[in-house]
């Protein structure tokens, strides 16, 4: 089940802003041996702990995970986090749960060293490809069961779901939003929010592609979303405010450019809320998981991994409305569930996904010109 093309609202999430505090001192844990002799944080694969066994047996010696930037409504975290705690005992503080990508790379920074710092993280693509030396590198056992496209070949890296570029609005207070266009109009003055700032947060990069393309930009020439941006705030339109749960709940921020599964999350709490995914200029996006290479728990964070590309963890994804990365081979060979896989968004034609290189061209225009033109 290839990308395809929709207007259905799925299930899911609120993206990330937020800082990081500081943390206190470090108990010494990163790089410990395990019973078995293993450097847990040099470890690629369940093979260097004897499989699977040794792996979770040094992870519940470790007894904590430390997550960052994860909602729990984000992807159905809560769910994936609980699921994860029961299974292996283990304790995961979740921390910054409103965190951008950028602030998750800043929180392993300013907390290296420390019994708090990120074992794990989920991170939009700009900024995981402008951070790989700051990743340890391995293979869950279903790696081969990734399409090589959405992995590093090492396991420095893997995509771990994505979905498509959306616009919610709630239509109890502004006319529907047909086109990225009707945007510019009267009367959505003081009422269009972008989530996050593109320079820092992947769905605020993927909503300035999907407006670049419907001004006759392409993910090359991403110039002509950023000057939309700029028209947008001429006008008054632009809503320089980080949109969430509450202030869509509230009436603070009725129109937010988003992935489908963030907007979605909001129709079950509020039924006006109607989520658009533009049809002509569909954009896709896959999140970075990855492994901190100076992880406090470097064996409960390679679980952890093993957890999430399980067929358990990708399935408890798809409940939340993305698609999870082995959704194509699971529904193959009969282990993706049929329930939430018909619920899965789907886009018939052409759908835009950067590369990497055009990715890093995109970010470094928007790190020149966004603030100057938004600001």
């Amino acid at each position: 089940m290839p990308f395809s093309r929709v207007l259905t609202a799925t299930l899911g999430a609120l993206l990330l802003t937020g800082a990081v505090a500081c943390a206190p001192p470090d108990r010494e844990s990163a790089g410990a041996q395990t019973e078995s002799g293993v450097n847990a944080a040099e470890a690629t694969s369940a093979e260097d702990f004897g499989g699977m066994e040794g792996l979770v047996e040094a992870a519940k010696a470790e007894g904590e995970l430390n997550v960052i930037a994860l909602p729990p409504d984000w992807a159905n975290y809560g769910a994936i986090i609980k699921a994860f705690s029961d299974k292996y005992g283990i304790t995961v503080n979740s921390a910054q749960p409103d965190a951008s990508s950028q602030d998750e790379i800043n929180a392993a920074n300013q907390q290296k060293g420390r019994s708090s710092a990120p074992d794990v993280f989920d991170l939009g693509q700009s900024v995981a490809l402008a951070y790989t030396s700051m990743f340890a590198p391995y293979k869950v056992e279903t790696f081969d069961d990734i399409p090589a496209a959405f992995k590093d070949a090492d396991g420095t890296w893997v995509n771990d779901y994505g979905g498509y570029m959306s616009i919610g609005f709630d239509s109890s207070k502004v006319p529907p939003v047909t086109s990225v266009n009707d945007l510019l109009k009267p009367e959505y003055q003081g009422k269009v929010a972008l989530n996050g700032d593109p320079t820092q947060a992947g769905a605020a990069f993927s909503g300035v592609l999907m407006v670049a393309l419907s001004q006759g930009g392409s993910v090359d020439d991403i110039a002509p979303g950023v000057e939309f941006f700029r028209k947008l705030k001429e006008a008054g339109n632009f809503l320089p405010v980080d949109p969430t749960p509450a202030t869509i709940e509230s009436g603070q921020t009725p129109v937010v450019i988003d992935w489908n599964y963030t907007n979605a999350a909001e129709t079950k709490k509020l039924p006006s809320w109607t989520v658009v995914v533009p049809p002509e200029f569909p954009v896709a996006g896959y999140y970075y998981q990855a492994i901190n290479k100076d992880a406090p728990h470097p064996a409960a964070a390679r679980l952890w991994q093993e957890f999430l590309y399980s067929d358990e963890g990708q399935n408890l994804f798809a409940q939340g409305g993305v698609r999870p990365v082995r959704a194509d081979n699971m529904a193959a060979d009969g282990t993706l569930d049929p329930t939430v896989a018909a619920a899965l968004p789907v886009v018939d034609g052409p759908v835009t996904v950067p590369t990497p290189a055009q990715t890093e061209a995109a970010s470094q225009y928007l790190a020149q010109n966004w603030a100057a033109a938004v600001g």
